[in-house]
């Protein structure tokens, strides 16, 4: 509606000086000329001029032109559905039969008003197209054309308008119960990989169009049927009130009345009800022709040709019947001649017609394979999953537990916590393996293994209790806990126990997350670095500018991310990382040390990364008798230090930190080892050989508001 103004106002001013004389004759022409091509203002004139015609009498030139109009559209209509190879290829149908209807209506009482105000003066009183029809519909009979007339509105308004108006509302019934399966199968097929996103969202827009569609054409056959029965009584009305005004007003005999008037009924009946009746037959060819594809001489000629045995015996049942006694011979011999003739070479034509289509089918010949060439052996994949044969349903099922979409929820969440994005994990069966076993591999060295059960679902007691339910017992994988493989029905249940209940894709998945964050300082490569930097945005390109080179080279930034990395630490925040650095470097040159610099930087990050659910920051510090072990230990002069402990000593360090992290284990607490900052990489380098999974921090890395909670001491 908010177009309305804007085409008022572009519209009106050219119109009003084309209407009012303004400017030169050819103007005004060429001003007319340029609003007749615009289509839209065209079709609004249409519309207006057939609600018009209802209103305002017309001359006889101008009805029998637009009868003549009435009959052309029909026709056109009538042929444009004959070629079309799928009902959607009309779409505009319903508008098309509702302007078509207002038109005969519009030109039935238009000729209802000539033939009754001036069907005294003769026959030819409403136009020459009316009278033609009349006279060669009734043949020098009157009662002749009443039955023919009668005929074809039975035919119409009984048989054509009937059937197709059922055929509309059954279409469009279960086209509408069809749709939630039909759009489910469209979901099906692009999670299965069959189409994408864009060939998804062009079928759903078909599948709206054929509802629509359907649903307007079961509203649109009440026209038809509404347009026959209108003619039905506009008929009666013309020649009851004919013979009136003819034998009561104009002094006309009854005789004569009656042959006028009927006259000039009929032929304006058969002029409206012949465009009816071809609307009507389009109106079925459109709606019956849901299912079939093609055109329909295309559609009928496959179909039929399918069957020549139905041909022959046809052909024999016509033979038999031109031999009964009575019976012309002729026709039924030509038709039986022309049957048997289709019986006998639909088979050749069917081998024909199937062989081009294999040929049209068939896929061109293979170009000659070309060598590999041998430097695509050098390739290395970074990260590799390679499944038996009976885990590929995990890559080619269907559902949101597809192992292909996890991988990438994966990648996404590690961009995410990390700051790192993850290079792409190739997923390939290896026949070698046993058929549920998978093989994880970074830089094509196995770096982890496991077996699954693919129809089965993994549970496991996050209280470590025994499982109750039926199954088969195994450990997990990732974190080597008992567990157990249940059957898929067993899951409500084991929910409802407050059991931890994983499909095989996800095992596959955290296995995978966990590998890939033991050896993310190995996947940080040379040309990830430089894409890292590149990626900064432009705010922070200066900084760039004045530590790289000049400060740090770019495998010394490598080095340095890659120390973070292996402690799990994230470099999202690259900034804060170059600003360390860059302060850094002004008295140092050792990575080492550089890294430990840059860790107080992110103290806060850490502090975060490591608080309770309760936001505290849990805290285990070293003994000062096992910091001054450590520092006694170091030998070397400089940042070139190196630890140097006695074997029974580091025994002994390691049994007091795994018998006190036991213990806090059973309260559910994992503490943070904290230690000075001169000896943190030495105890990190010692605590990572038996638990990785320690969080190792030095004093200066807990940032001043942190909330900390002690919780013993080593």
């Amino acid at each position: 509606m908010a177009d309305v103004p804007a085409l008022a106002s572009e519209v009106a001013p050219g119109m009003t000086a084309a209407l009012s004389g303004g400017g030169s004759a050819g103007t005004r022409i060429r001003t007319l000329l340029a609003y007749a091509k615009r289509g839209d203002i065209a079709l609004a004139i249409g519309v207006v001029a057939i609600l018009s015609v209802l209103l305002l009498p017309m001359p006889r030139w101008l009805l029998d032109t637009c009868l003549a109009l009435s009959i052309t559209v029909a026709v056109m209509i009538l042929m444009v559905v004959l070629f079309i190879r799928k009902p959607l290829e009309f779409s505009t149908y319903p508008t098309v039969l509702l302007i078509t209807t207002l038109l005969r209506l519009s030109l039935n009482v238009a000729s209802a008003r000539m033939i009754l105000g001036h069907g005294h003066e003769g026959t030819d009183a409403a136009g020459h197209v009316i009278q033609a029809f009349g006279e060669f519909a009734m043949g020098g009979n009157f009662l002749i054309g009443v039955i023919v007339f009668g005929i074809l509105i039975i035919v119409n308004f009984v048989v054509i308008t009937k059937g197709s108006t059922r055929i509309a509302e059954v279409a469009a019934r279960f086209t509408l119960d069809a749709m939630p399966g039909k759009q489910m199968a469209i979901d099906a097929d692009m999670n299965a990989g069959l189409i994408d996103e864009a060939g998804a969202r062009k079928r759903r827009k078909e599948l709206e169009e054929e509802s629509t569609f359907f649903g307007a054409m079961d509203g649109a056959s009440k026209f038809v049927r509404g347009d026959a029965v209108a003619g039905l009584i506009i008929t009666a009305v013309n020649i009851l009130g004919g013979i009136i005004i003819g034998t009561a007003q104009m002094g006309m005999s009854f005789n004569e009345a009656t042959h006028s008037y009927t006259l000039l009924t009929v032929g304006d009946g058969l002029v409206t009800q012949i465009p009816a009746l071809m609307i009507s037959v389009s109106a079925g060819l459109l709606v019956s022709k849901a299912g079939v594809s093609g055109s329909t001489d295309q559609a009928l000629m496959k179909q039929f040709s399918n069957y020549p045995t139905a041909m022959g015996l046809s052909s024999f049942l016509l033979v038999g019947m031109s031999l009964l006694p009575g019976m012309p011979m002729v026709p039924f011999l030509a038709l039986a001649l022309g049957t048997g003739s289709l019986a006998y070479f639909m088979p050749k034509w069917n081998i024909t017609k199937a062989a081009a289509e294999a040929n049209e089918a068939a896929p061109p010949p293979a170009a000659p394979v070309a060598d590999e060439p041998i430097a695509t052996a050098l390739a290395i994949d970074f990260i590799r999953v390679e499944l038996g044969y009976g885990l590929l349903g995990l890559v080619n099922g269907t559902g949101s537990n597809r192992l292909t979409d996890q991988i990438k929820g994966l990648r996404r969440q590690l961009a995410s916590d990390m700051g790192f994005v993850l290079p792409s994990v190739r997923i390939q069966d290896n026949l070698q393996l046993a058929a549920n076993t998978y093989v994880i591999r970074i830089k094509e060295i196995e770096a982890a293994r496991g077996d699954l059960r693919p129809n089965m679902l993994l549970c496991m007691d996050p209280r470590g209790q025994p499982i109750s339910l039926p199954g088969e017992a195994t450990t997990e994988p990732t974190f080597n806990l008992p567990a157990m493989w249940i059957p898929q029905n067993y899951r409500e249940e084991a929910h409802f126990k407050g059991l931890t209940v994983v499909d095989p894709a996800s095992v596959v998945t955290t296995h995978l997350t966990e590998v890939v964050k033991d050896n993310l300082a190995e996947l940080l490569s040379y040309s990830e670095t430089q894409k890292l930097l590149d990626e900064l945005d432009k705010a922070h390109q200066k900084l760039i500018a004045d530590v790289i080179p000049a400060q740090i080279s770019l495998g010394g930034l490598q080095r340095v991310l890659q120390q973070l990395l292996s402690e799990r630490v994230s470099i999202r925040d690259l900034a804060t990382i170059l600003e360390g650095i860059f302060e850094a470097s002004g008295h140092t040159r050792n990575i080492q040390t550089i890294s430990e610099l840059v860790r107080a930087r992110l103290g806060r990050q850490l502090c975060e990364a490591n608080q309770n659910s309760s936001g505290f920051l849990p805290l285990l510090p070293l003994s000062p008798e096992w910091e001054q072990a450590f520092a006694e230990s170091l030998h070397g002069t400089g940042e070139d230090k190196t630890l140097s402990m006695a074997p029974t000593k580091l025994q002994q360090f390691i049994t007091a930190v795994r018998q006190k992290y036991d213990s806090l284990a059973q309260t559910g607490e994992s503490p943070v080892l904290l230690t000075s900052a001169g000896v943190r990489p030495y105890v990190r380098s010692i605590i990572e050989r038996f638990r990785p999974q320690t969080v190792v921090m030095s004093q200066v890395e807990i940032h001043p508001k942190a909330r900390i909670k002690t919780l013993g001491q080593i």
